[in-house]
């Protein structure tokens, strides 16, 4: 018998957003690329990989590279 109550992937998926929005709250518009890479809990030099394959959003500024932080809050979103 199915149950109409959610399941297990959309209660997870609900809990990921949720938990997304409690970390982003307070952040500047643009983050270090390693404050990024502590939010995703990957290390400094695997961040910058993703930078330069376009695997995460950046944008570049006075030759300093940013990650935007609504763009990364999507990502993990998503």
């Amino acid at each position: 018998m199915w149950s109409t109550s959610p399941s297990y992937y959309e209660l997870q998926t609900e809990e990921v957003k949720e938990l997304s929005t409690n970390i982003f709250d307070g952040l500047p518009l643009l983050l270090a690329v390693p404050q990024a890479a502590a939010i995703l809990g990957i290390s400094r030099a695997a961040a910058y990989r993703l930078a330069a394959s376009g695997e995460l959003p950046v944008r570049r500024l006075g030759g300093r590279v940013y990650v935007v932080t609504a763009e990364l809050q999507q990502l993990i979103a998503s």
